[in-house]
């Protein structure tokens, strides 16, 4: 019933008093003064924590683990629950210097890869271009040395045809004083046979009258048999004279000819190569050109690249380190607040406990 239950909590009530008061002033003093040494162990942490700072801020000479300082000797000269804000500094700075580390190992990956993909198309462009440049050079000394060799021809095919007109005026020199001489010599000829003809049939009559002459008429007819055998030596000279230059000339002009035709040839094709040189060589110059301007625009941007990512005053291996100096500071003095945090609770907790068990 409700009365046997009231009964029962004052009889319990009356044993504790009786039986507990000696426990509970050693109990709860030594509780009173175990919280009292944690406070003072948290306020030792927390100027412990301050200490490692402001080295470290003078260490890697950082104006923000200085501010940082500042800031925590401001939470714990303010009474106000300075443990809390002291760590929560800590670990906001942390947090700030993990991201600042974070975007600058991306910058540096980032400026490897540009870098590392600029100078790679500067370096093949700039072979291309070297080859590019070889082709025309080649193109052009071989263009160069084909006009040359044309010119050359054409000199040659001028001589040529200038060699063939005298041949040719020559010739017809020599053809017209060999009409004149045969029709002269023939004429000369048929006149000596003709003074021949009559003297020996004049000399062949019968008669005295012609015997006392005859010696005379003997020697005449004898000159004049010596000379028609000069002339007919002299005609059939000049009739060999002329086969000979005749035959002579038709070799030379047909050696002309065919000299000539070949040589015509000879500049056609080698003018058709040297313009097909040329044209090709001028496309190439063209493509060389556009590579050149792709090479400028490569090398503009990797002079941006570097103005952004060259490292003058601090490497990014020298900011890796202090950040990672900074870091394991600021997590080794969180650390020191984390493991007064730790005692502190443990501290409650026995606390807890030995209530638990009163």
């Amino acid at each position: 019933s409700r009365a046997e239950e009231l009964n029962a909590i004052a009889e319990a009530k009356k044993i504790i008093v009786e039986t507990t008061s000696g426990a509970s002033k050693i109990s709860y003093s030594f509780l009173q003064t175990a919280r009292s040494q944690l406070r003072s162990g948290t306020d030792l942490a927390n100027f412990a924590a301050l200490r490692l700072v402001r080295s470290l801020a003078q260490k890697q000479n950082s104006p923000a683990l200085a501010l940082l300082a500042q800031r925590m000797g401001a939470a714990l000269r303010s009474g106000e629950d300075p443990f809390e804000k002291v760590r929560g500094l800590i670990s906001d700075m942390i947090a700030k210097l993990e991201t600042e580390a974070e975007a600058d190992a991306t910058h540096k990956a980032y400026c490897d890869k540009e870098l590392k993909e600029s100078e790679e198309k500067e370096a093949a462009k700039t072979a291309e271009i070297a080859k590019q440049t070889a082709r025309i050079d080649k193109m052009d000394a071989r263009s160069a040395m084909l006009k040359e060799e044309v010119a050359q021809l054409q000199a040659d095919l001028a001589a040529l045809a200038k060699a063939q007109a005298e041949m040719d005026k020559l010739r017809e020199e020599e053809h017209t004083a060999y009409v004149s001489n045969k029709a002269d010599m023939e004429q000369g000829l048929d006149g000596v046979k003709l003074a021949l003809k009559v003297l020996n049939e004049y000399y062949a009559k019968e008669g005295k009258a012609h015997t006392a002459q005859s010696g005379g008429g003997s020697s005449i007819i004898g000159l004049l048999e010596v000379v028609e055998s000069d002339f007919s030596k002299d005609l059939a000279e000049i009739e060999t004279t002329e086969e000979t230059a005749a035959a002579e000339y038709e070799r030379q002009s047909k050696e002309n000819a065919v000299e000539k035709t070949t040589k015509e040839k000879d500049v056609e094709y080698k003018t058709k190569e040297s313009v097909d040189l040329d044209k090709e060589s001028a496309e190439m110059k063209t493509d060389r050109e556009q590579v050149q301007a792709e090479l400028d625009a490569v090398l503009e941007y990797l002079e941006k690249i570097h103005k952004e990512c060259d490292e003058v005053a601090e490497t990014y291996a020298e900011r890796k380190a202090r950040h990672e100096a900074e870091i394991a500071g600021l997590k080794e003095a969180l650390t020191i607040l984390e493991n007064e945090t730790a005692l502190l609770q443990r501290g409650i907790a026995h606390r807890r406990a030995l209530r638990g068990s009163a």
